[in-house]
């Protein structure tokens, strides 16, 4: 009986701005039609690929650095590191699935698991991400994973064109670089940006970018903006004499529940960092930790289990969402570097608004 193959490749090497990802995929008995190298594969065919094989695939992990990372370290130590977080993943993911790998195939030359118990299981081969499904995969879901990330960067950084250029140097990359400056998604040890490491030699605009609070501050203040926003808005109808009981909208009933979800998770022993942490293209409704455990919550209310209670709705596409949500969250948070990840569906229901149920997701 053939073993099962861990794939490995990378995404992200050449551009001026934005993090390395690799991509970690074991197929295990799953045969995807279409797998190739994601360069070769157009953005709407990759997306596809992307969602079949978070569904289907035995076991599929992304490991990633940041900019600043990958300037601290260097681009060889950056690629080990990737993926290495990307492989300490899988490994989690096979023990709990009590699966096992005998081969792992990276792309390229590189044996990025040198000095690791698993160098002997490795096998490097040039353009394995055209040649081996699971290397294929791996390539697509890191590209795909990438390509979302920076086209989320491009309305917190608005100017440098990131949803389309994905950070690479093209002309009007390079033209907004000269006009607006440098962000903290540039890579600031690559050639034609080490000229705005030099003292005094920042733009105004790149300083104000420079000097921003991280994503997850940032996150913090604009869900505090919006709670005050709330809150005034309220207290306006309020003062028009609307009947009190107006106010209680999907979205307050939907807020209580999150708070009745909280107090229960700090009730045993969590740590809320986050709450209603959003971006354009997902959100987490709580972010806990709780024993070095970093722990992503989806809350469900219901008013009753008639319809399957809270949880019938965490479909398998939902959760890919979760995890595509708490894969941006620790890019974004290099301050949980080394955590394990776990994702929670907590079901609210009733008038009383009590947690009914709680299930951790795979």
């Amino acid at each position: 009986m053939m073993g099962m193959i861990l794939g490995i490749d990378e995404v992200g090497r050449g551009p001026w701005a934005g993090p390395l990802v690799v991509g970690a995929v074991i197929l295990g008995g799953a045969e995807i039609e279409g797998l190739n190298d994601s360069k070769k594969l157009t953005k709407k065919r990759r997306e596809v690929l992307d969602g079949v094989i978070r569904e289907q695939a035995a076991v599929w992990a992304l490991g990633w650095v940041s900019a600043g990372e990958l300037d601290d370290v260097g681009m060889s130590r950056a690629l080990r590191l990737a993926t290495r977080r990307a492989v300490k993943q899988i490994q989690l993911q096979c023990k709990e699935k009590n699966l096992a790998f005998d081969e792992i195939i990276i792309d390229g030359t590189v044996n990025f698991l040198a000095d690791t118990a698993l160098e002997r299981y490795v096998t490097v081969m040039a353009k394995a991400d055209g040649l081996i499904p699971s290397v294929s995969a791996a390539s697509i879901i890191a590209k795909v994973a990438r390509d979302q990330f920076m086209a989320e960067q491009d309305v917190v950084y608005p100017g440098y064109g990131f949803a389309s250029n994905v950070g690479y140097g093209v002309a009007k990359h390079r033209e907004a670089i000269e006009r607006l400056g440098v962000t903290p998604l540039h890579r600031l040890s690559f050639a034609p940006l080490q000229k705005y490491v030099e003292a005094g030699s920042l733009p105004s605009s790149a300083r104000v970018h420079s000097s921003l609070a991280s994503p997850l501050e940032m996150s913090r203040e604009r869900s505090a903006e919006t709670s005050a926003l709330r809150e005034r808005s309220t207290a306006s109808v309020v003062g028009d004499s609307e009947p009190v009981a107006h106010l209680f909208t999907t979205r307050d009933i939907g807020n209580a529940g999150e708070q009745v979800a909280a107090d229960w998770l700090t009730a045993d022993g969590h740590e809320i960092i986050a709450r209603n942490w959003r971006t354009r293209y997902c959100e987490i409704d709580i972010v806990s930790m709780k024993d070095d455990v970093l722990w992503f919550t989806e809350v469900k209310y219901r008013k009753n289990d008639d319809f399957g209670g809270g949880l019938g709705a965490i479909t398998a596409k939902k959760q890919r969402q979760m995890r595509f949500a708490a894969e941006l969250f620790m890019t974004q948070s290099p301050q949980y570097e080394g955590c394990d990840m776990r994702l929670l569906a907590v079901a609210v229901e009733g008038d009383s608004s009590v947690v009914k149920e709680a299930m951790v997701l795979n």
